[in-house]
């Protein structure tokens, strides 16, 4: 039996795409393989902490909002499930490879035109292209300078 790559096994990734007038993404070719086996390209999509769109795995989003569930903060749980669950849509993945993002989600995310889908290990993160450059670009703010020393914590 062949060794998958660990890209064969997680979304890992950035890709610039664009989203169409109806408001549709087209999601990579190398995932959608992924996507039929891992959950019949049944997706969830909802809003997390970031200014993005977060797309699950149907099956992926099921386990967290089952540990939602489970937390014992009650206050924190409530939060959660009316930003996480609340804003969650069901779809799946047509024929043609594409989703469509909710139209409250796009507008909160400032998605129209172009956006980068990014690989989050068990989800994707779907960012308009500008925010996106804003937060990860170059330059003393963004989000890549202020990891600093995190990356030597890792084991390696």
């Amino acid at each position: 039996m062949a060794t998958l790559s660990p890209f064969q096994t997680m979304f890992a990734g950035t890709h610039q795409l664009a989203i169409d007038d109806k408001g549709r993404l087209a999601i990579p070719s190398r995932f959608r393989a992924q996507l039929d086996e891992r959950c019949q390209s049944q997706l969830v999509i909802t809003m997390g902490p970031n200014p993005c769109i977060e797309i699950y795995p149907a099956p992926e989003f099921q386990r967290i909002a089952q540990d939602i569930q489970n937390m014992e903060d009650r206050r924190q749980a409530d939060l959660l499930k009316q930003v996480f669950i609340g804003f969650a849509v069901e779809t799946e993945v047509d024929k043609q490879g594409r989703v469509l993002l909710p139209p409250m989600l796009r507008k909160r995310a400032r998605l129209n035109g172009s956006a980068v889908l990014m690989g989050q290990y068990t989800r994707f993160d779907v960012w308009a292209e500008e925010v996106w450059n804003d937060r990860f670009g170059e330059g003393p703010g963004s989000a890549l300078a202020s990891l600093g020393d995190a990356f030597l914590t890792l084991k390696r």
